[in-house]
Formats: C-alpha cells, structure tokens, sequence
C-alpha cells in the first residue's frame, strides 16, 4: 500500500457536509488544510463555503487527484450510493488512495465496501466518530478507527484535527462494532434515566433536586452530566435526534443478531423510541425517553424552580 506523503495529506476531499461533516472540515480547514466538499444540499455547500472550503458540482469531482477522501453520510444505503454506484467513488478514485468513512453504519455495508476497496487498489478506514453535531467543532469527538496500520498512522494526524482521540482497534470491521456497542450504551442510558427521573417525581422529588441527585451521585457518569443541564430547562431541541437513534438501534440489533448477540435492552429501547417517532418527536433529542415514560405515568411538565 502507498501511503500519502505529507504534501498530499494537507489536501482532503470530505464528502457530505452535514451537521456531522460540515463542522468537522471546518476543524481541518482550521488546522490549515485545503479540503474540497460535497454534498447533495445547496446550502450545505454555500455553508461550507462560508467555513472555507473549496466545492464540486460531485462527489467524483470533489474527490478528484486527492489522495485522502472522507465521507460522512446518513446511512448505509447512502453509502453504497455514494462508494459503490455505478458513479460511485471506487469507479474514480486512484490506486493507493485512501478512503475514510466516519459515519455510523452497518458491519455489513462496511465490509461490502471493504472488498470492493480492496479489487479497486483504495485503502479503506472505518473511522466512525463518537460525539454529536454540538460538540463537532471543539475538536472533542473521539473516533474508531479499523483497516491497515499503516493507513491509520499516515492518517492520524488528519484525524487529529477534529478529535481528541483515536482509537486504533483492528485490521477489519472492529471500529464499527465500537461504535455500535458505545451507541447501545447510550440508548439505554437514555432509557434508564427517564425511567429513574420520573420514579423520582411521582415520589414526590422536585424536578431540580432529583437531576441534582443524580448530578452528585456515583451514576453521573459523563452522559448523566452532559443531559441535566439542557434536562433542567426541559431543551429537548436535538444535538442526536430520537429517528437517529432508532435508526443506530437498528443497526446494533441486526449487529446482535449477525453475531449472536441477544439484545434485549437494546430491543426495548428500540420500541421506545418508536413511539416517541409516532408521538412527533422524531426530531426531539434522544433524552426525550424523559418525556415518553412521563406521559406513560401521567405527568405534566414540572416546576423549574
């Protein structure tokens, strides 16, 4: 495998400018290098324009003479469409580019992709991020990272742009199972601390005292603390949409189930964020669990203060 030299790695093209993506190159832009994005969106490109990047009228040409690509897309079906369509990038792309993808998606697509990268001569890292749209341009998402060890240490620097840290874990599909079980640690925290808040309230604890509860507790973990402030203002506007989540959940049962994993927390939770889909808040934050156990106990909005 060719590794890029250090020339060529101050020059990345990032596919999908979303509210993951845009952010994110913004970070590289930053650090000084030239990225040229994409994306389907109009106004996504006109954003990222306003952040500094160069864009393309596609993917392909976006992707053109860079010898590093990153993609960062919604779900798998948008990147077998983007990688392996009949316009997609391993029918562009030179021998002995790299291809990066950060986004959450299936083990499955994520190998197809893999052997095709592979008969194309690509190089091909998983690099799922951990971290929402919010924290994106801080630099404070952390990311998996699983192909050739050579590609990741050429890369990292790269990488190190916009996260704190990068975790290497494997030659194969090992990055997207870390993602996958970090994100069921999250739903199903989501899930237990609606159920605790409300159990909190009905038993008569003010909506501030209980979230102080269990802000000073030994279950604040860094999720319970980053949750109690936008909980104490009753904010459900998104940083991780509840469809999001049930679409991550999705991919974490069929995980379990390719594997041999039973799920069953993460196959009830799932079920909660369905309802919460077919209540309107699809577009809430994930943390909405809050209000869906509340109106299964009959309770309002609580006093603030």
């Amino acid at each position: 495998m060719t590794t890029p030299s250090r020339d060529q790695a101050q020059a990345v093209a990032w596919i999908g400018v979303g509210k993951m993506g845009l952010p994110i190159a913004g970070r590289m832009v930053e650090a000084g290098i030239r990225v040229t994005g994409y994306d389907p969106g109009k106004q996504r490109l006109v954003l990222a324009q306003q952040l500094g990047l160069q864009t393309a009228n596609s993917a392909a040409d976006a992707a053109a003479n860079h010898a590093i690509i990153f993609t960062s897309l919604p779900d798998d079906a948008a990147l077998r469409s983007v990688v392996l369509g009949p316009d997609g990038l391993l029918n562009r792309l030179t021998r002995g580019a790299v291809l990066v993808e950060t986004s959450t998606v299936s083990a499955e697509i994520s190998a197809e992709v893999g052997v095709a990268a592979e008969a194309s001569g690509v190089t091909y890292l998983r690099a799922p991020v951990s971290g929402n749209a919010a924290i994106a341009h801080t630099g404070a998402l952390t990311c998996f990272v699983s192909g050739p060890r050579n590609a990741f240490d050429a890369v990292q620097p790269v990488l190190a742009t916009f996260t704190r840290a990068q975790t290497y874990l494997g030659v194969a599909e090992e990055a997207r199972f870390a993602k996958l079980a970090v994100n069921l640690m999250i739903a199903v925290s989501a899930g237990m601390m609606a159920e605790s808040l409300t159990l909190a309230r009905k038993g008569g604890i003010s909506w501030p005292d209980i979230l102080k509860v269990l802000d000073d507790s030994a279950v604040a973990s860094p999720m319970v603390k980053y949750k109690t402030p936008p909980l104490a203002t009753r904010n459900f506007e998104s940083t991780f949409s509840c469809r999001q989540m049930a679409k991550d959940l999705d991919l974490i049962i069929g995980a379990g189930h390719h594997v041999g994993v039973p799920l069953q927390l993460a196959a009830q939770v799932r079920e909660i964020y369905g309802s919460l889909i077919a209540q309107g808040d699809g577009e809430s934050d994930f943390i909405a669990t809050v209000r869906h156990v509340e109106r299964l106990s009959g309770l309002g909005e609580p006093k603030l203060g």
